[in-house]
Order: structure tokens, then sequence, then C-alpha cells
């Protein structure tokens, strides 16, 4: 598949978007993005929900209109969130088959995410492309536990397409009236909008490291006919190291006429690693997390089919009187315009321009890197 039909344009495949959790690409803005070559970003419906609450997002005509972004926007559902808050101790609360029940970070109050909730916020963010919600696991969770999650992954998103639906559905019958159409004219424009410039949304396989919980989740998944599957879970073992066999597994077992996402996976081999398995669709805050470290990535060549790489580490002191740019081989607006020693002063004295410059950068390599692969 070469690229994904969105109400803000086409998406052409690989992509790699950067994180843009809470409606913010932290230190650019939508500019910087644009001239870097983004072609789109993914916000994150919890947390939005959270705040400023996905109806006072509406309220201001949408995530692109509050972004001042016109390209592809991608909302995650929140599912990574319950496991990493949940799961982990940091927030108190429950897993369910209704869904989650937590503490809100003030503590004063509980609130459900249920799959229904997930994708009306979804839908008043204005996103492009929605995410089911799903119950995350660690590959090292308990075999019970990882037949448990999806059993609520496929639950839940039988539950997201249903809301889906009925929210576009709501959507069609309350559009205005266009005058000067012949007999059922409006109807067949509805239609015709409903079709072309719908979002889409897709379903998230789970089942941790078990080659049968994947199938099992992909089969029903499959059956329900999402626009895009993504791969679920956290897809590391307790060593960090890419769990590269069920990842190939997971690709195999979604249709190859869909979008593959692999979903949190971002550092530039496994992207690359990633690619090969079939996925084409990537998000990460790596590269922007990165970048406000001083951490800087940089290829070997100009080649336009070498993904070699290495890193620049902006603190080395080594820096101080380089003159010429982070990197020959890009053209981002830091490397074009100021040398490294600038880049290595800017961050010496803690000054904000620093990780502007360096996410610019960050995210430049990363555009150029699926330019390289595609």
């Amino acid at each position: 598949m070469r690229q994904i039909h969105t109400p803000h344009g086409d998406l052409a495949l690989p992509a790699f978007l950067p994180d843009a959790t809470r409606a913010v690409v932290r230190g650019v803005d939508a500019q910087d993005l644009e001239a870097a070559g983004v072609p789109g970003v993914v916000v994150n419906a919890f947390h939005l929900g959270l705040n400023p609450g996905s109806k006072a997002v509406a309220a201001l005509g949408g995530i692109h209109a509050m972004m001042g972004w016109s390209r592809p926007v991608v909302s995650d559902s929140g599912g990574f969130q319950v496991f990493s808050l949940i799961r982990s101790g940091q927030v108190r609360g429950s897993i369910t088959k209704k869904g989650v029940h937590y503490a809100t970070p003030s503590g004063r109050q509980a609130e459900w995410l249920t799959p229904e909730k997930s994708i009306q916020t979804q839908l008043r963010l204005g996103a492009d492309v929605l995410v089911c919600l799903d119950d995350c696991t660690h590959p090292d969770d308990p075999p019970e536990e990882q037949a448990a999650s999806v059993e609520r992954t496929i639950g839940w998103a039988r539950r997201c397409k249903e809301e889906f639906e009925r929210g576009l559905a709501m959507s069609r019958n309350t559009l205005p009236k266009v005058p000067n159409l012949r007999e059922g004219g409006e109807d067949r424009l509805k239609a015709g909008l409903q079709t072309q410039n719908r979002p889409l949304l897709f379903g998230v396989i789970q089942g941790g490291n078990d080659p049968k919980l994947r199938r099992e989740c992909a089969a029903a998944l499959v059956e329900m006919s999402f626009d895009g599957y993504g791969f679920g879970g956290w897809p590391f073992d307790s060593q960090r190291r890419l769990l590269a066999e069920i990842l190939a597994l997971t690709a195999g077992l979604m249709p190859p006429d869909k979008p593959k996402y692999a979903l949190g996976i971002g550092s530039p081999a496994n992207l690359v690693a990633c690619a090969k398995m079939g996925y084409n669709l990537f998000d990460c805050a790596l590269p922007t997390r990165d970048a406000r470290q001083g951490r800087l990535y940089v290829f070997r060549s100009s080649s336009a089919t070498d993904v070699g790489y290495g890193r620049v580490y902006l603190q080395d002191e080594r820096h101080r009187r380089a003159g010429g740019p982070v990197s020959e081989f890009c053209d981002c607006h830091a490397c074009r315009n100021h040398s490294l020693a600038y880049l290595h002063h800017l961050f010496t004295i803690r000054d904000g321009l620093a990780a502007r410059l360096a996410t610019i950068h960050n995210l430049r390599f990363y555009t150029q890197l699926i330019e390289r692969l595609r």
C-alpha cells in the first residue's frame, strides 16, 4: 500500500509521524514541522480529553485549527496510557470489561474511559485517523493476563467500530442542506462526503509474545474490517531488545492492502527493521526527546539508499569550535543556517533555541530516513 487517503490529504507510505501528544510537538510549531517535511502528527485522546477537554478543542474548530496544522492527524486512543499509568501503579484504577476506571491526576474524582468515550473524544478532536481503545500489556505479563487482554481488546474494538459508525451517521444526518440539488441529490452528496472525506479507524492487535493469541486477536479484528491495523503492546523484552519475531508474525496477519502501524516504534534502527517486515506507519517521541537531551542523528553518507547513521552529542566539548553544520548531508533549517559550535553553545547555556533547532534537525533526519526507505 502506497498511501492513505484522509480528509486532510493523502499520507504517502511509509511515514513517520512525530508525537504531538498534547497538541504540540514540543518546542516547534506547525511551520517548523512543515519545513522539516513532516507529513502528519499523532495526538493523544486520553491526555487531550483531560486537558483542555475534547469539547474545548471542538469549540476551537478541531485539532487542526487549534494547532494551525493542515496535514493529517492521527489520534491515539489512550490504551498505552492505561498500560503505563495504571498497570505501573502510578495512577489508581482498574481495567474491566466495561472499560477503564481511573483516578484523575488531581485525585479528587474518578473517571471512566470506555471504547465509546474514546471514539467520541477522537471524533470531537476531528482527527483523520482514529485508533480503537485496546488493553495494552507487557510481553512478560502472565498468560492469563494476556488472554484477558485479547478478549477485552476484541470486545472493545467491536464497540469502538459501532460507536464510530454511529458518530459518522450523526454527522451525515446533521450536514447543512444544500440548495438547487435534484431529488435525492442531497442524500447522494451526504453519502459521497461520508465515503470520500470520512476519518479512518484502525484496530490494534494484542496478544503479548504469544503467537496463538496474536492470531486469535488478528483474526477477530480482520473479520470486523478496519481501515488499518496496528501492533499493540510493549514491543521490547526486559532487556530492551526488539521483539522481532512476534512483530514479523503480527505484520503477516494484517491484510496486505491495509496500512500496518507499528505503534510507538521509533528508533532509526528499529524503524528500518520493522519496515522490512512490512510495517509502513510509525510514531514515537524518541527523536524529539533525544533532541531536547542534545542527542542528534546524522547520516553517514549522501547516498539516497544508505540508511546508516551515527549520533552527535551536543554537550561534547570537542564541538566548541566546530564551524560546520551538524550534518553535511542535511538541509534542515538548523544545518543551513547555524554551525554545530553554535548549537553546542546554546545547549551549554541552556537556551530554549537549542531544543528548537535540535528538534527541527532530528525531525528532518527522520523524514529523510523515510525518503531513503521509500
